[in-house]
């Protein structure tokens, strides 16, 4: 696979029903061997099985993202993410979706599969995991 938005973030984007800066955007790890569904109309986080994703001692909820900003060359970023106390089988990717829904996952659009940033996969140790984002033009991502 290769990093890629999912089609449903691309039209909810076009829509403007997804909205970087003011939207609650939130972070999961995948576990290894997982592929996404790119170009499902109805992405979401629960198109992942629970059992495959691990948010270390966040929880369920994953981990917000924290001063999201966009870029003058149309790029995404915010501050670098921590999941604290990990543990489980190897990580594979990290997917963004917007966090919609409490109690139903069918509405946290899935926004980006990330599977080929430096360091993954990993095999968590039961300590901390530190997404560091990219800080050259494209950031986390340009759509």
């Amino acid at each position: 696979m290769a990093n890629a938005l999912y089609d449903r973030a691309r039209k909810l984007l076009l829509d403007s029903q997804l909205n970087w800066t003011t939207d609650t955007i939130h972070c999961c790890l995948v576990e290894q061997g997982v592929s996404p569904n790119l170009t499902s109309s109805t992405a979401s986080i629960a198109d992942i099985a629970t059992t495959n994703r691990n948010y270390g001692a966040a929880g369920a909820a994953g981990v917000a993202l924290t001063n999201k900003a966009s870029t003058a060359a149309g790029a995404a970023d915010a501050d670098d993410v921590t999941f604290t106390t990990v543990s489980g089988t190897a990580i594979g990717a990290v997917v963004l979706y917007k966090r919609v829904s409490t109690t139903d996952d069918t509405q946290n659009p899935a926004i980006l599969w990330l599977d080929t940033a430096t360091g993954l996969p990993i095999t968590p140790n039961g300590g901390d995991i530190i997404i560091t984002w990219d800080n050259s033009t494209n950031r986390i991502f340009r759509p």
